[in-house]
């Protein structure tokens, strides 16, 4: 159970960082102002985003955008819940991802439902090529991915078999 807790906290945690830092960028900017934090390679650019990654679908009608963005993610929030509660008698790894896709999950729908998009701001570039803009909620989420993909090699590596030798 202390490792419930402990996840519990940890999307705790990271929702409120990635709201609080959403709601400075808010007060602080208006949409599209860029300010440099490291010349030539990082900015904080306050960027809103209606689609997924990327900006993907961000130009669909709502009637698309709605139910991919808004009511299929909180199934996936619920889903995701379910998976870290299943975890918590397995390897860390495992529910410390789900944890982490959940925290981002929400920071993003909280954006989502009382916005009607996602507040980006972490701008990363070299010369005239940008990366395009996130946040704390999408930075936890791709780092489950790559912690997943830690994961999966590991199972891999555990059930493999021995290879006979001839």
């Amino acid at each position: 159970m202390n490792r419930i807790w402990m996840l519990s906290l940890l999307i705790v945690g990271i929702i409120i960082a990635d709201q609080l830092s959403k709601g400075a960028v808010q007060s602080n900017f208006h949409i599209g102002e860029s300010k440099v934090v490291i010349d030539g390679f990082f900015n904080f650019t306050y960027i809103t985003n209606k689609g997924a990654a990327f900006g993907f679908l961000s130009d669909a009608s709502d009637s698309i955008r709605k139910p991919l963005f808004l009511f299929i993610p909180v199934i996936a929030c619920i889903w995701l819940g379910w998976l870290i509660w299943a975890s918590r008698k397995q390897a860390l790894i495992a529910g410390l991802a789900y944890s982490l896709i959940l925290s981002g999950a929400i920071g993003n729908l909280i954006d989502r439902f009382s916005l009607g998009y996602v507040v980006d701001f972490l701008d990363f570039y070299y010369k005239a090529n940008h990366f395009p803009a996130f946040n704390i909620a999408d930075s936890a989420i791709t780092i489950a991915a790559f912690l997943l993909g830690i994961d999966f090699i590991q199972q891999i590596i555990k059930n493999r078999k021995p290879q006979e030798h001839i």
